[in-house]
C-alpha cells in the first residue's frame, strides 16, 4: 500500500484534467458510441505508457529534446484540426442521435482516440516521464505503476458510464452546439499551451 496508494492518487490527479482525450471520451459516452471500447483503449494506453516510464523510457525521452519538439508541434497541428472539425459540427445545427442512429465506425473511433492520445505531448509528460520518474522513487516501483494504472481505469470507466447516464436528457441541438464549441475551445487552449509552453 505504501507504493500502491501514491500511484493511485498520482494517476487520478493527472488523468482527471479535462483535455482533448477526455472531452472526446465524454462526448462519445453521452452519445452511447463505443463506450467500453474507448474506456478500455484509454486505460490500456495509459497502463502501457506508465509501464514504459517505470521501465526507464522517461529518462530516455528527457535526453532527446528534439523528439519532444517533434511530438509537440505535431500534436499542436492535430489538436487544431480536431478543434476546427468540432467547431464546424457545432454550426451545422444538427442534434446527435444519442440512440445510436448515426454511430461512428469502430475504425474511425479508434483512429480518432489514438490520435488524441498519442499525439498529445502531455500524455508522455504525465505518464512516461512524471509517473515513470515518480514510480522509480519507490522500491516497489511496479506496485506504484499498478496503482497509477488503476487510477486510469477508475477515471475512464467512471466518466464513460457516468456521462452515459445523462444521455436521456440530451435532446436539444443547443446542447450539442455548446458541447462542440466547448470541446473546440479546450483543444485550441491546449494547442496554444503546447505551442508556447517550454518543456
Amino acid at each position: 500500500m505504501i507504493a500502491f496508494l501514491p500511484g493511485l492518487l498520482s494517476g487520478l490527479s493527472l488523468i482527471m484534467a479535462i483535455g482533448a482525450q477526455n472531452a472526446y471520451v465524454i462526448r462519445q459516452a453521452l452519445a452511447r458510441q463505443h463506450v467500453f471500447l474507448l474506456a478500455t483503449f484509454c486505460f490500456l494506453a495509459d497502463a502501457i505508457l506508465i509501464a514504459a516510464g517505470t521501465a526507464g523510457l522517461g529518462a530516455l525521452i528527457e535526453s532527446a529534446p528534439i523528439a519532444m519538439e517533434f511530438i509537440r508541434w505535431f500534436g499542436v497541428l492535430y489538436l487544431l484540426w480536431f478543434a476546427f472539425n468540432s467547431a464546424k459540427s457545432a454550426f451545422k445545427g444538427n442534434v446527435m442521435d444519442v440512440s445510436g442512429g448515426t454511430k461512428l465506425s469502430i475504425k474511425k473511433t479508434l483512429i480518432t482516440i489514438a490520435g488524441l492520445t498519442f499525439l498529445n505531448p502531455h500524455v508522455y509528460l504525465d505518464t512516461v516521464i512524471f509517473l515513470g520518474s515518480l514510480g522509480n522513487q519507490f522500491a516497489d516501483k511496479w506496485i506504484f505503476a499498478l496503482g497509477a494504472s488503476c487510477g486510469s481505469a477508475i477515471w475512464f470507466y467512471g466518466v464513460s458510464y457516468g456521462a452515459r447516464g445523462l444521455s436521456s436528457f440530451i435532446t436539444k441541438p443547443l446542447f450539442w452546439k455548446i458541447l462542440d464549441l466547448s470541446i473546440a475551445a479546450v483543444m485550441v487552449a491546449i494547442a496554444v499551451m503546447l505551442a508556447f509552453f517550454r518543456f
